[in-house]
């Protein structure tokens, strides 16, 4: 849920004018950084939007990925890269209509060699999915999607083995007493790129108010299993028995915090070939202080089976998280995290942390040299890609009502045209 509460009106006001001038800043960012932040010269300037996720695809067939983005209250859109990374709104790729979209994933839905993209949205209702043509183009085919939501999270992936991609969606009930299922959607086998729903067959029926999601092999059976954010402790985890169909392993998360969890990744921390989970919190949706918003790493012992072990392993905190990513920034083999951070209550915006791993599961705090200075605001997803063909992963940055951002790898000069 991202409506924030009418007290925040005059902070964010007070708050508009410095976030402006950070997001139009063309000054150099300083060469010892791992990224360059290049928000001012490669994105298109939108202060006021609410770039809530994206994900980066080759859209348009020339090799490069470009960036597809959710936005609530407006029209999704479609950024092209010109292959150095600079990005340039193609206006109407996604309609015009605007929603309430808060999340997208993307897959070859309907097998024909073309990305497609899937949105969520929540007070609308209305989840939409987007067959690409490989060449910029996309037809909506939401008609194919079983049913309507409250929709604040989509993960896809192979579900049921039959090497089709599938959907999950998590979802919200508020405003309503009724209880929050989460939904699978199975490709249909015989009409790829149109879908069944196997959520009353396939899914345990828990009242689940999601967040975010994550599909992984947990158990290391060669399936995938899904865990759900919750906005309300606890998180859940569904273990998959192999053909699509699961069962409540919520009790092998091990004792847990109580949480206001926007998303969740999995990750092997520490190196021992079992992946573990990440969750990044919120103290509340903007309101008071309430429930620790410390980031918190599960330790998985290989039978999906976690501990909590984020006292010995994370950077304390106390700023809200509306999500992150797992990226190895530093090229040593092993995977970091870069954590959007806003600060609550006030809804405040902070520059974006990143966190390097030793190769152990233990992380510090690297911000300084990793993250420009100026990447500040009110950071929500991240998607990750190379988008200026360094070889290297770049970071586009979402935000409420804050200028979306990149940042890019590698020297001065390098992915910028020059």
């Amino acid at each position: 849920m991202t409506r924030m509460k009418p007290a925040c009106s005059l902070l964010l006001a007070l708050s508009a004018t410095s976030l402006a001038a950070c997001a139009a800043d063309p000054r150099p960012i300083a060469a010892d950084t791992t990224y360059r932040d290049v928000t001012a010269t490669h994105v298109p300037k939108d202060p006021d939007l609410h770039a809530l996720d994206a994900v980066m695809i080759d859209a348009d067939g020339d090799g490069d990925l470009d960036v597809v983005v959710a936005i609530e209250n407006g029209p999704n859109r479609l950024y092209v890269n010109d292959g150095t990374g600079r990005l340039t709104y193609h206006q109407g790729a996604f309609g015009t209509r605007p929603g309430d979209n808060e999340h997208v994933r993307a897959a070859d839905f309907d097998g024909d060699g073309n990305m497609d993209v899937v949105f969520v949205a929540e007070d609308d209702e209305q989840h939409n999915l987007f067959l690409g043509d490989g060449k910029g183009g996309f037809v909506r085919a939401s008609d194919r999607l079983p049913a309507t939501s409250q929709g604040n999270a989509v993960a896809v992936g192979d579900i049921n083995g039959d090497g089709l991609p599938d959907i999950v969606v998590g979802n919200t009930t508020e405003g309503s007493d009724q209880p929050a299922q989460t939904f699978l959607w199975l490709n249909d086998s015989q009409r790829p790129g149109h879908f069944i729903d196997a959520t009353a067959t396939h899914l345990p029926k828990v009242d689940i108010q999601g967040q975010g999601l994550v599909l992984a092999d947990l158990d290391s059976d060669g399936d995938l299993d899904i865990v759900v954010a919750s906005q309300q402790p606890p998180n859940r985890m569904f273990l998959n028995n192999g053909d699509g169909r699961f069962v409540d392993a919520t009790g092998r998360l091990g004792p847990q915090v109580p949480m206001e969890t926007r998303e969740v990744h999995a990750v092997d921390a520490n190196g021992d070939g079992h992946l573990d989970l990440v969750f990044f919190n919120l103290t509340s949706n903007n309101g008071a202080w309430d429930k620790d918003p410390q980031t918190r790493l599960f330790i998985n012992d290989g039978n999906a089976r976690f501990t909590d072990e984020t006292g010995s392993r994370l950077p304390p905190h106390r700023f809200s998280s509306w999500g992150g990513t797992v990226v190895d920034f530093n090229l040593d083999g092993h995977p970091d995290l870069v954590v959007s951070a806003i600060e609550v209550p006030g809804f405040v915006p902070q520059q974006l942390r990143a966190w390097q791993n030793d190769g152990k599961g233990i992380f510090s705090d690297v911000t300084s040299t990793v993250v420009p200075s100026t990447t500040v605001g009110r950071s929500w997803s991240i998607a990750q890609g190379d988008l200026d063909g360094d070889g290297r992963p770049d970071l586009f940055i979402g935000g409420w009502q804050s200028q979306a951002r990149l940042l890019l790898t590698g020297s001065e000069g390098h992915g910028t045209g020059r």
